[in-house]
């Protein structure tokens, strides 16, 4: 019998595998699993679509390496493009330790003067992860990253989601900062909130598609992670495994996307879609 909560299943939209080993430690994982798992499907797509082994991958705002170091590790070429030197250091220094620098390239610059520094056209996917919610126009900084796409790629964006702001701010007894984020229009809740943009899954893939690409798949981020108590987590036997299956399960239900810390949303090239 069908779940009434999951939703048909598109042609594009694809579906999570079981777990596998991705770019973080164990309790970091809660993170990153479900976002590794859909960039890692989306890759072995695009692997057997092109018939290379080594795909050609940009990371924009890639920091030191979270991501672009284990996809190095898959194989593929990874160019970091980050404003910080510090991150780009670290991301040398992570690099080399992993046995994978001669796969990853690190230069300074950012979303707005992206091809002043990379080559437009010219990569397989695009990952922009924690780059809409701090540029000033993220249509254009969107848009900037869909331009680096060849004619058949993918592009891995996440970003900080509105409603879970809003629940976290409930459920640590302040109602007025909850109440002011759910009627900002960037989603903050005060002058003191660090984040400078939240978005809905709505708006987001609203982004996307004016972007010019097909959206594969949208997921919850860190729907459960960043409310369970890490001691929790931490101290009774299986719990992490238990937790990393619930939100992989949770992540790809839309009656979930208002309540995650982060959205993720795989949007295509119209030609890679239809492959």
């Amino acid at each position: 019998m069908s779940d009434p909560m999951r939703p048909p299943v598109s042609p594009h939209q694809h579906r999570t595998t079981p777990l596998r080993p991705g770019p973080a430690r164990p309790r970091a994982s809660l993170r990153t699993a479900v976002v590794w798992e859909v960039l890692r499907d989306a890759l072995d797509r695009r692997v057997k679509a092109t018939g290379r082994e080594s795909l050609d991958v940009l990371d924009t705002g890639g920091g030191s390496g979270n991501f672009a170091v284990p996809l190095a590790a898959l194989g593929h070429r990874v160019t970091v493009v980050d404003p910080s030197p510090n991150a780009l250091f670290a991301l040398e220094r992570r690099a080399a330790e992993a046995g994978v620098a001669d796969r990853v390239r690190g230069v300074q610059g950012d979303a707005h003067g992206l091809f002043d520094v990379v080559e437009r056209g010219g990569y397989d996917a695009v990952l922009c992860h924690g780059v809409l919610e701090y540029v000033d126009d993220p249509a254009e900084g969107l848009r900037n990253a869909v331009a680096a796409l060849r004619a058949e790629g993918v592009l891995s964006l996440l970003a900080a989601g509105l409603g879970g702001a809003v629940l976290a701010r409930a459920l640590a007894g302040h109602f007025k900062e909850a109440r002011q984020a759910l009627g900002d229009p960037d989603g903050r809740w005060g002058e003191g909130d660090p984040m400078p943009r939240r978005f809905t899954a709505e708006q987001l893939t609203a982004l996307v598609e004016g972007a010019g690409l097909t959206v594969g798949a949208v997921h919850g981020v860190r729907v459960f992670a960043d409310l369970v108590p890490g001691v929790l987590v931490d101290t009774e036997p299986g719990t992490l495994d238990a937790l990393l299956e619930l939100e992989v399960a949770a992540a790809e239900l839309p009656a979930f996307h208002s309540v995650a810390t982060q959205l993720h949303v795989l949007g295509e090239t119209p030609a890679a879609a239809e492959v």
